[in-house]
Formats: C-alpha cells, structure tokens, sequence
C-alpha cells in the first residue's frame, strides 16, 4: 500500500472543514476531497467531538476514517482501532469535583452526551444543549443518574467557579485545552490529536513529511506540533502560529481547495 499511498491528510471538523456561518462543508472543499482521495491519498477527521456527535453534513464524503475525542476514539473504515474510556468510579469522582468548585460541564462519551439535568447557569451550555438535542443527542441519561462511560469533559467557568483549583485536582489524569470565553476542554491525559496522527503514520509505515494537518483552533495544536505541513485556516487561534507552515484562507472562501492546491496534493 505504501507504494500507492502518497500522503496522508488530517482534518479538523469545526471552523476548519464545516464553516462555523453556513453550517455546511462547501462545494470547493468536498471536490478538493474527492480529487485528494483519487489521487491516492488517505483522508481522515481528526476531532475534539466524540463519534457519537459527528455532524451528518461529513457523510456527505467517504472519509477513510475518524480519529474522535481527541484521540481516544479511532476508526478505519469500519474497523475500530482504538478506544479509550474514563474508569466508571473514576468518571463520578471527576463529576463530584467539577460541581464542588462551582465549575459545570457537558460529558462526551462515545455513545451519547450527558448534560446536567437543570437549566445552566451557563447560557453557552444551554445552547450547547439545544445544538445537540437537535441531533439527537443528550436526552437518554443526564450527568446525575450516573450509570455510563464518557470519554473527555467540557466545562465552563465564571467568577464564581475555583478552576484553578478544579484543574489541579484534574492534573494527573487531563490535560487542559483553553478554548477561550472562559470554556475549556479536558482530553485525557494520555490521548490528544497527536498521538492519533503518529497511531496512523505507525500503522502505513509512513514518515512526517507524508504528513498533512488542517485546523483553526487550540485543540489543534498537539497536531501542529507534531506534523511537518501544518495549515491553518484564514480565521485560527493565534497560538496556532508558531507552528504554522501555511495559512490559507477562510473555510468559507476556499481554503481547503486554495491549501491541496498550494502543496499539489491536488
């Protein structure tokens, strides 16, 4: 395979494949995809979100899979080659400590979402709430009732909330992913972007300059940090910058068309 194989090409969904204004992956980038993959190149999704939450609009292109969590999650075609769940006792622990200081949050799994049973505070949460529940996600089971497994947490602060104390607590077993408005994203420890790109680039005996990354926020950073060609879309996350190769532009204009263009992938 290798022989055929010429790169290998990493996606994140939101902002960087899916425009954050229309909802949807435009026309450029899905003939941009489809010219890729035909030119022998392998194409995955590699998210923050859970499997679970993937949005219907990427089924509109055969990925040859879909790296989730932040890692934990990884699938090849219909072959899962990887996942990793928070320990149940564990998992209740880390809730109980979230509410102790004054923090809430959303706990992604990979088979469902789990929101708190009432209304935030969080008025981001409840719109969180709302985008999920439209997808059918979040309805089954809340935080409360206890009785399943997750896989990363995203939480949300105020002037009330002790996170820095939270994150202390939260040390040994996630990292932290700021994402800005006082939200934030914890991974586990052992699992991030990164390790799901280098897991692949292992698996097809592949090197770093084979290579591709695409995003636009600070959950990509692990992912630009570890690959040689790193493409930041025209609206990213300034943290993006130092590890940088090329910026292309806005999702909405383009950019993941303008970017397979520049490095002749297409």
């Amino acid at each position: 395979m290798r022989g055929h194989l010429k790169s290998i090409l990493f996606f994140d969904i939101d902002g960087t494949l899916l425009s954050d204004k229309t909802g949807k992956i435009p026309d450029s980038a899905l003939e941009a995809l489809a010219e890729a993959k035909k030119n022998g190149h392998l194409l995955f999704i590699n998210t923050g979100r859970t499997v679970c939450a993937l949005p219907k609009e990427l089924y509109q292109f055969e990925f040859d899979g879909y790296l989730c969590g932040c890692g934990s999650y990884l699938l090849f075609h219909d072959e899962v080659l990887l996942e990793s769940h928070i320990e149940e006792a564990c998992g209740q622990k880390y809730i109980e400590q979230m509410r102790e200081c004054g923090l809430d949050g959303v706990l992604e799994g990979t088979e469902d979402l789990y929101f708190p049973k009432k209304v935030s505070r969080f008025e981001k949460l409840e719109q969180g709430r709302h985008y999920f529940g439209q997808l059918g996600l979040g309805k089954k089971k809340h935080i409360e009732e206890g009785g399943f497994l997750y896989d990363k947490i995203f939480v949300y602060a105020d002037e009330q909330s002790e996170k820095e104390r939270f994150f202390r607590l939260m040390e040994d077993a996630f990292a932290v992913i700021d994402r800005g408005e006082n939200t934030y994203e914890l991974t586990q420890k052992a699992f991030s972007k990164a390790t799901a790109c280098e897991f692949l680039v292992k698996k097809f005996g592949l090197n770093k300059d084979q290579v591709y990354v695409f995003g636009d926020s600070m959950n990509d950073l692990s992912m630009f940090e570890y690959a040689s060609h790193t493409i930041a879309m025209g609206n990213h996350a300034p943290g993006l910058e130092p590890y940088t190769e090329f910026v292309t532009k806005t999702v909405e204009d383009g950019g993941i068309a303008w970017a397979m263009k520049h490095y002749g992938l297409i």
